[in-house]
């Protein structure tokens, strides 16, 4: 018997799996630089007061970062779904509606959390950890420079799921294709 392969679903999965790579990368960062900076750093105590102020980003953008990556994953599970249980072959059109699905979710979704976590550790004075050493001084304006960039990517994410949602629903609708055995 021949395994079955979703093409989308096998796509979908790697793509969660390099998010998971870059959140695990983001993760690890933090203990280095509270390792390297221990004694002028305390993360857990920056954490703490990321809810005050332009920190409130990073925390944020960290959450939503996750949830991107799940999310990923899960419409793997969709995909593989639609290709192997429905049997519904994604082709032409809409599959050039699942590559801007594929791309819209992955370059808005990393470019919109990132882009938060960049304000957030700008706004709130940590990103001067890395040129000066310490925590410096919370800086409100730069804060404004970031809303451009997180709408853009917001834009693209939002473009990505709403082709990938009509997609699904087109293949959804198609007639199934039969195996030849």
């Amino acid at each position: 018997m021949e395994v079955q392969k979703s093409t989308w679903g096998s796509r979908f999965i790697i793509a969660a799996i390099v998010q998971g790579g870059i959140i695990t990368f983001l993760a690890l960062s933090m203990v280095g630089i509270q390792m390297i900076f221990a004694s002028d750093v305390n993360m857990i105590q920056f954490l703490s007061l990321s809810f005050e102020g332009p920190a409130k980003w990073f925390f944020i953008g960290l959450m939503l970062y996750l949830i991107i990556t799940v999310a990923v994953a899960v419409t793997a599970v969709f995909y593989n779904h639609l290709e192997i249980n429905q049997k519904k072959k994604i082709t032409g059109k809409i599959n050039i509606l699942v590559w801007i699905h594929l791309l819209g979710m992955n370059i808005g979704g990393i470019g919109t959390t990132l882009s938060m976590i960049f304000a957030g550790l700008a706004g709130s004075g940590a990103l001067a950890l890395v040129t000066e050493g310490q925590i410096g001084k919370p800086d409100l304006a730069i804060m404004d420079s970031f809303i451009p960039p997180i709408a853009s990517f917001i834009g693209i994410l939002a473009i990505g799921v709403l082709c990938g949602g009509l997609a699904y629903t087109v293949a959804y609708i198609k007639k199934s294709y039969t195996i030849s055995e």
